[in-house]
């Protein structure tokens, strides 16, 4: 748990908060049996201190240290694979809000987690791993690495249970890190310190630290920002990852509203605004023909926790030449992307609400101030009438804006789905998901691997708040998704949780499909299988290559699926997914259901070109 100690008030000159003490305590209870290791009191500390789930995979280096989590009241779900459990971590954390912990072996074990601990560094999940550690003075140990120096390499923080009298201090410093500094952070827990008798912790036990406030900004840097809203008729808000981080939803939907602006979300922070009526989905290669419309046409540009990398810009031309104000609670993140207008190093949340504050109030009567720019009636009804669910498929094919330039409303009503290539033992993936997205109860959680497909879910799934959708992207490793989906749908049992999957990630994962029918999950495995590494085929195909080595002979995963224990359908058709409305319907224990669905190899997505030109 973690409890504030008193807030300072923020500097009138400098806008930012002043630094406050933050408590990290446990109230732990003696052990009432044999004298109490140090992985023991590791171990009971930190579920004292709050962690309710842990995720990984047992071995003899950290036995100890999880099964005391599990005696101090955690409950801990065993993974078939690192590379699963640190990704389940990742997912229930992204989903929660609060930090994930994964417990894994030294040497191999922490190896096989590495590329899911870079996905979640390259995304800022808080994530606090316990690592077990060779013992320093045991140079020749077969299981002996730099483990440190290889956890920092991809970006997470290294910390190390240094001595019995530290060890519950160290402990909770690194759980307090992980949560302060939105990254994860693995505590090394070396053998002979964790074999070592641990001194007598019962009673409260407390480490303090300082941390800041939410960072505000500095005074000329906001009224710099105030100045451009009020010369700006057209301005645009987008919103990133650092915003979901911040919780900057609200406070960016209030400063929309006394701006006038229209509202959108990088890939990763999807669903931070839905419902709100002037929002317009991603911005970047999976921008709806309306957003590649009306986008362009900004005067202004404010980004909140969004780096406005060549995905979100679609390479910088998807805001013409509009200014851009960065905010960013990290200053080494400001400007990186290209030159700024204006750069604000503050919390997304904090610096949204004084912006808002700073701006003058529509009168009640009236529209905001810019509505005479963006939020008028033709537009507002083109929103609501050409999201990606109206439009037709061909545009999601093509890639290019159906309509005309000017944001005028169109009228039309529901699309004619000519373009569907639904035949011949394939179904259309854009006529998949969006069948799909009308079957699922509208209280989802949709988790996206990586791979040709992801554009379809991230299209057409929608998701009702941005911690009901996991993009585990930062990293663009393939096979990190189903993982995720499971820690997930643990985080929260009462939605369906969509594990969106190509064939290729689906069987780099296969084993957590045992994992997901033992925990008895409401988890829908949806496989784009189109037996290739779709990417590869469709990016050099056209140049001649040689595609032997990523297509693969068709293989019946739904039967895997049933081999693992979960319920499995082969889907050919629109009509085969009556599989999938009797599964949501079913009134027994809950049990994951795995759709292979065999997809048109043909149909390659129109954001595949630009994500090749980024290497």
């Amino acid at each position: 748990m973690y409890r504030s100690a008193g807030a300072g008030k923020p500097s009138s000159a400098r806008r930012r908060s002043t630094r406050t003490a933050l408590t990290y305590d446990a109230r732990v209870s003696a052990a009432s049996e044999q004298q109490q290791t140090v992985a023991g009191a590791v171990g009971r500390t930190l579920a004292a201190a709050g962690v309710g789930t842990v995720f990984g995979v047992l071995g003899s280096g950290n036995l100890v240290v999880t099964n005391a989590l599990v005696t101090g009241g955690a409950r801990f779900l065993a993974a078939r694979h690192e590379g699963g459990a640190i990704c389940m971590a990742d997912g229930w954390a992204r989903v929660s809000g609060e930090v994930g912990v994964c417990s894994v072996h030294q040497g191999p074990g922490l190896t096989n987690a590495i590329t899911g601990l870079a996905e979640a560094a390259k995304s800022h999940t808080p994530l606090l791993v316990l690592a077990a550690d060779t013992p320093a003075a045991d140079v020749h140990s077969n299981f002996r690495i730099d483990q440190a120096g290889l956890v920092e390499s991809v970006g997470a923080a290294a910390e190390r249970v240094e001595s019995a009298a530290s060890a519950c201090a160290d402990a909770l410093r690194a759980l307090g890190r992980a949560a302060r500094e939105r990254r994860p952070v693995v505590l090394m827990l070396p053998l002979d310190v964790q074999a070592a008798p641990a001194p007598p912790i019962s009673g409260e036990f407390r480490v303090q630290e300082t941390q800041d406030s939410p960072l505000i900004g500095d005074a000329p840097e906001l009224a710099a920002v105030v100045e451009l809203l009020r010369g700006a008729a057209r301005p645009v808000i987008v919103a990133g990852r650092g915003a979901v981080l911040s919780d900057a939803g609200p406070a960016l939907e209030r400063l929309g509203a006394r701006c006038g602006a229209l509202l959108a979300t990088s890939a990763p922070a999807n669903g931070l605004f839905a419902g709100n009526p002037w929002a317009l989905g991603i911005a970047g290669g999976f921008s709806s023909p309306l957003a590649q419309e009306l986008l362009p046409q900004a005067d202004l540009v404010l980004a909140f926790g969004a780096t406005l990398n060549h995905w979100t810009t679609r390479h910088g031309t998807l805001f013409g030449s509009a200014p851009v104000v960065q905010v960013d609670v990290e200053p080494a993140a400001l400007g990186v992307h290209g030159p700024r207008a204006a750069a604000v190093a503050g919390d997304a949340a904090a610096v949204a609400e004084a912006l808002a504050a700073a701006l003058p109030a529509a009168a009640p009567t009236q529209e905001p101030r810019a509505a005479v720019g963006w939020r008028m009636q033709a537009i507002g009804e083109q929103i609501a009438a050409r999201g990606w669910a109206q439009e037709p498929l061909a545009a999601a094919e093509a890639g290019e804006p159906s309509g005309a330039a000017p944001p005028v409303a169109s009228g039309a009503g529901e699309p004619s789905r000519a373009a569907d290539a639904s035949g011949t033992g394939f179904v259309d993936p854009r006529t998949l998901t969006l069948a799909l997205d009308a079957i699922l109860p509208d209280d989802r959680t949709v988790a996206v691997d990586s791979g040709h497909f992801l554009g379809w879910p991230a299209m057409y799934l929608r998701v009702p708040d941005a911690r009901a959708w996991v993009f585990p992207n930062g990293f663009q490793g393939v096979g990190l998704g189903l993982g995720c989906a499971i820690g997930a749908a643990v985080a929260r049992p009462d939605r369906v949780t969509v594990a969106a999957l190509g064939d290729g990630g689906c069987f780099m994962a296969l084993p957590e499909l045992e994992t997901a029918a033992r925990l008895r999950l409401r988890l829908l495995v949806l496989v784009y299988d189109d037996a290739a590494y779709g990417a590869e085929v469709h990016h050099f195909a056209p140049a001649g290559h040689d595609l032997t080595g990523v297509r693969f002979p068709d293989a019946d995963l739904a039967a895997l699926g049933r081999a693992a224990g979960a319920q499995g359908v082969t889907v050919r058709s629109v009509e085969d997914l009556g599989a999938v409305t009797a599964w949501l319907a079913g009134d027994g224990p809950p049990s994951p259901l795995v759709v292979d669905a065999k997809v048109d190899p043909t149909i390659c997505a129109a954001w595949l070109e630009d994500a090749f030109r980024a290497g």
